[in-house]
């Protein structure tokens, strides 16, 4: 069994580019104020919501393992 992610989107930096829907149309939304929102809080591990996460221009996307918490993006410096 693989691992599997905890998913949050910072509103409060997100500045609506929607890059991670073009990226990841399964697993983020813009909603009515073109926020950015996980479709789910949870997800398996996969390199499209990987990709999704490293090319938000703001950084906005937090990706963590679920069992542990251990991050996964952005990485720990």
């Amino acid at each position: 069994m693989g691992d599997r992610w905890h998913i949050e989107v910072d509103r409060t930096v997100c500045i609506g580019s929607g890059m991670c829907v073009n990226s990841a149309p399964d697993g983020f939304a813009l909603d009515g104020a073109r926020q950015s929102h996980p479709v789910t809080s949870e997800a398996d591990a996969s390199e499209v919501l990987l990709a999704a996460a490293e090319n938000c221009p703001v950084e906005a996307i937090a990706l963590t393992l679920l069992v542990t918490g251990e991050p996964v993006f952005p990485p720990e410096e």
